[in-house]
């Protein structure tokens, strides 16, 4: 027969997203071998050798390749036929709140599969600071939300730990003034780790910006005129990481956290999923299996 199987084929995806087949698994919900015995039934029926076992992890042939893209079309467009067909009981709306610093990459992969997925579930996006988000969700103006907090209380749930940096303009000067050039939103909740750091390690800091907006101090960094601090891996382009040379005080890590609200947890749970995943994809670590 000449029918590609479904199953096979988004366990194909899941492995060559996660770049092994263990952790593939863990995404699935399956045991290694079964999702080992999925890549090797769609090869066999395919007559073609899809992954590259060689060494620790896997890699994609040419062929594996070529399917990856195809791949990712049937399973989209199946998942979209299910969805608009089946979930009849899966409507309403959710408010996800989530803080500006962490959108990309993860939540425009949430968006669109809770679409595809649901599409009678209108998920609206509210993007604020962590304080303002926890203000809010305590008040119940939102459904679920994440945050970026060293220490988050014990109904969060951490989906991963990042560590927080220091960011200046791309071959800048400005790490190397004394007193330290520093810039901060007024809101911004890496401000107080920061600043509280400086004063500990008695590194002489001097706050030539404080603003309500982003972008005041995305230009007054990128113009070389102050450092500040964001997330590993979620720096705007115009930013380069200070040297370690520079010897500033290291800012430890920051949890990003999910609240989520008890209404509705039918249509909010598989909400819920989709961040543990995408995070988990992020960190390469699926925090709640690891502990």
């Amino acid at each position: 027969m000449r029918n590609l199987d479904i199953t096979t084929l988004r366990s194909f995806i899941a492995v060559a997203d996660a770049g092994g087949v263990t952790r593939a698994a863990s995404f699935l919900n399956l045991t290694q071998s079964a999702v080992s015995m999925q890549i090797k039934r769609l090869e066999e029926s395919l007559d073609l050798t899809l992954l590259d076992r060689q060494g620790r992890g896997v890699a994609l042939t040419s062929a594996g390749e070529q399917l990856l893209t195809y791949a990712r079309r049937i399973v989209d467009l199946n998942d979209e036929v299910y969805g608009k067909l089946t979930n009849t009981v899966w409507e309403g709306e959710i408010i996800l709140g989530v803080p500006h610093d962490i959108i990309y990459p993860a939540i425009p992969n949430v968006m669109k599969a809770m679409q595809r997925d649901f599409p009678r579930v209108k998920v609206q996006l509210h993007s604020s600071y962590s304080s303002d988000l926890r203000e809010r969700f305590a008040r119940g103006e939102v459904d679920v939300i994440l945050t970026t907090e060293t220490k988050p209380d014990g109904a969060a749930e951490i989906l991963m730990k990042v560590p927080l940096r220091w960011y200046g303009a791309p071959g800048g000067q400005a790490w190397k003034v004394s007193p330290l050039p520093v810039a901060f939103c007024n809101h911004c909740s890496f401000r107080p780790v920061a600043l509280s750091t400086l004063e500990k390690s008695g590194e002489k800091w001097d706050l030539v910006l404080s603003s309500d907006s982003d972008r005041a101090i995305d230009v007054a960094v990128s113009a070389d005129l102050a450092v500040t601090s964001v997330l590993e891996g979620h720096e705007p382009p115009q930013f380069e990481a200070i040297p370690a040379s520079a010897n500033l005080p290291d800012l430890g890590y920051q949890s990003v956290a999910l609240y989520r609200g008890t209404a509705r947890p039918q249509i909010i749970e598989p909400l819920c999923d989709l961040l543990r995943r995408e995070f988990a994809a992020i960190s390469g670590v699926d925090l709640r299996a690891a502990e």
